[in-house]
């Protein structure tokens, strides 16, 4: 039950996110969803990584996206630099996953609460 908990719990956080974005049509949803089932897996084989589900959620469904639909989130920190990028998750693989800008060096916002640093 916990591991379920876990994975409804990162699946909140994300779909908060693209809430924040306004990309949160039906099928970048099912994107989420494709991204939970394949971790309900991966988090079976190792549960005490279930602190890192939010972050890999966040990069399956990231990579996702860039796939069908383009790059998302895009940096909120470098809006005049004319070369708009996406946000990255940090740490890679880690508890207390961020959205970060890699070219600044700076963490935007924690995974989930990227509304608050879009304005939202």
């Amino acid at each position: 039950m916990e591991l379920e908990q876990a994975l409804h719990a990162a699946r909140a956080l994300v779909l908060a996110d693209l809430v924040a974005g306004d990309v949160a049509e039906a099928d970048v949803v099912s994107l989420v969803e494709d991204a939970v089932a394949h971790r309900r897996w991966w988090v079976e084989q190792w549960p005490e990584g279930a602190g890192f589900l939010p972050g890999l959620i966040a990069q399956d469904v990231q990579d996702a996206l860039l796939e069908r639909h383009g790059r998302w989130p895009l940096c909120p920190v470098c809006t005049d630099s004319g070369d708009p990028h996406a946000l990255e998750v940090e740490p890679e693989l880690g508890p207390d996953p961020h959205w970060a800008c890699t070219k600044q060096a700076v963490l935007v916002a924690p995974v989930g609460s990227l509304g608050s640093a879009l304005g939202g």
